[in-house]
């Protein structure tokens, strides 16, 4: 049976991380040219950084998750033997699609935190044809992230679920109490 405390405790973590990203989102950085006050030079002005402490803190929670989960199910490779079945079967799809699922959030996550938090810092001289090059986190990074915690959270949570089944399943050496190979007599 799968455990309903890690379920929840998944669930919460994964909630966390898709608030944190969504929450990123909103509070990108954008970027205006400003005009200095002696009018010969401009430069890029950033608003509030928070968004990158979002992207991390929906990172790491999204890391925790996937960490608990596989623990928990032993990353699908150590532990006792699953039976075989449609349950089994599901499981390793939905472990590999709960693993790609997964990286490409990370990957959106991270490269919007990194993006978000670089700011350029040179000054230009006053040029109406050719500003400087504001650096800013296109939008959507930090939401195609929060879109990608979800589908890992729906998978890992369904993947946790039939590994646990195929886990009981499992039933050594046949299943019917027998404890050693029986060989036939031979005359």
């Amino acid at each position: 049976m799968a455990s309903k405390l890690l379920l929840i405790t998944v669930f919460v973590l994964d909630l966390i991380a898709f608030g944190l990203a969504v929450a990123a989102e909103q509070r990108r950085s954008i970027a205006k040219i400003v005009q200095d006050s002696d009018k010969y030079y401009s430069h890029c002005v950033y608003n509030s950084d928070i968004a990158t402490g979002y992207g991390v803190g929906a990172f790491l929670f999204l890391l925790v998750s996937q960490i608990l989960i596989m623990v928990a199910s032993r990353c699908f490779c150590c532990g006792k033997p699953l039976g075989p079945g449609g349950s089994r079967a599901c499981a390793v799809v939905l472990f590999i699609i709960c693993w790609v699922f997964f990286f490409i959030a990370e990957v959106c996550l991270l490269a919007g935190s990194v993006e978000n938090a670089y700011h350029t810092k040179y000054r230009t001289f006053y040029n109406v044809d050719n500003p400087p090059s504001c650096e800013m986190v296109r939008k959507g990074v930090f939401a195609a992230g929060a879109a990608f915690i979800f589908f890992t959270a729906i998978i890992s949570e369904f993947y946790y679920i039939n590994y646990s089944s195929a886990r009981e399943k499992f039933q050594p050496y046949g299943g019917a109490g027998e404890t050693g190979v029986g060989l036939g007599s031979y005359k």
